[in-house]
């Protein structure tokens, strides 16, 4: 009885070893995130969803820390739900995950440390997500977000000119079709801007690709950007 107990306790200081050790990694990767303190940038967005043709839409997105975001465009934007912006929102309430290292793996020819982060709770519609993190550049090279209402989404990003501020120059989103919920404007346009083949199987995964440029950081963005009109 005397081992079994010693036995727990020496698993649940590993494991809160183990625990420490991840939050440290996701600690880093959020401090490089919040050196962005506001940003534009313009962006194109490519959908390719399933059943659908869709011309590629030029928007411009501001973000101003800690959770002001806006996407201006002349067209309709497909953009899931959880935006980009989304993952750096979560992993600044320390209070409401566990994050744990869960491997190592090679993303993009570097290695990667991958860190599941668990909720604390279960009133939330966030249920797992995991990151890839390059701990040497201290960005996120890929994440895979489950959620209730949106399924499973798997998100690579690219690094270049903002690297410095672990802001992406590209992001391609991987999305569950039938999960994913389409704008009204453009799903009311399905019939006239497709020819489906009945047999030919429709796939389940769509990607919305986003490339970025005329990045312009911590400039100082007035709040009035932000009030969508």
């Amino acid at each position: 009885m005397k081992r079994i107990y010693l036995l727990s306790i020496i698993l649940n200081i590993g494991f809160a070893a183990f625990a420490q050790d991840a939050q440290k990694t996701v600690d880093a990767l959020t401090a490089k995130m919040s050196t962005a303190r506001d940003y534009s940038a313009n962006v194109v967005i490519k959908a390719e969803i399933p059943m659908l043709k869709v011309l590629p839409v030029k928007a411009t997105i501001y973000f101003k820390q800690k959770d002001k975001f806006n996407i201006v465009s002349k067209g309709i934007a497909i953009m899931p739900k959880q935006g980009f912006s989304d993952i750096s929102k979560l992993l600044a309430k320390k209070e409401s995950y566990t994050a744990l290292g869960t491997g190592i793996e090679t993303i993009q020819n570097r290695s990667a440390e991958i860190i599941t982060i668990l909720p604390i709770g279960d009133t939330s519609d966030f249920i797992l997500a995991k990151l890839w993190i390059d701990t040497k550049e201290n960005v996120m090279l890929k994440s895979q977000i489950t959620s209730r209402s949106n399924g499973t989404m798997n998100v690579d990003y690219i690094y270049a000119s903002q690297k410095s501020f672990g802001l992406p120059d590209s992001v391609v989103f991987t999305v569950d079709v039938k999960k994913f919920k389409i704008p009204r404007g453009v799903a009311t346009d399905i019939n006239r801007t497709t020819t489906v083949d009945d047999k030919k199987p429709v796939s389940k995964i769509g990607k919305i690709h986003l490339r970025f440029s005329n990045y312009v950081v911590n400039k100082g963005l007035r709040d009035e950007v932000f009030t969508k009109k």
